[in-house]
């Protein structure tokens, strides 16, 4: 059974950092694409960022996040710098095998439970 969990979430101020951390289980997700969600309370999931063949980042992140990820351990990991009031949000990890050459697609087949992050002084 594929599980994603999250954790790293939490509270910090403007212009802060965090580091999000998805532990995969339940297959081999060397091949799969990994991604990054978020949805801020009242608004749509929005995409972040994703790492398949190469990576790709929201516009709205870009500069600020990084996405990578640790095959040995199953590990997909999301560097957040600089972070903004805007980015307050639950972020959520994925995974899909469909979507390693295909990181512009954002369906995805298997998601985690999610962790809150709040950018707030």
């Amino acid at each position: 059974q594929v599980q994603l969990v999250e954790s790293g979430g939490g509270l910090v101020q403007p212009g802060g950092s965090l580091r999000l951390s998805c532990a995969a289980s339940g297959r081999t997700f060397s091949n799969h694409a990994m991604g990054w969600f978020r949805q801020a309370q009242g608004k749509e999931r929005e995409f972040v960022a994703a790492m398949g063949w190469g990576t790709l980042h929201a516009d709205s992140v870009k500069g600020r996040f990084t996405i990578s990820r640790d095959n040995a351990k199953n590990t997909v990991y999301l560097q957040m710098n600089n972070l903004k009031p805007e980015d307050t949000a639950v972020y959520y990890c994925a995974a899909d095998p469909r979507r390693y050459w295909d990181l512009r697609t954002y369906e995805y087949d298997y998601w985690g439970q999610g962790t809150q992050v709040t950018v707030s002084s």
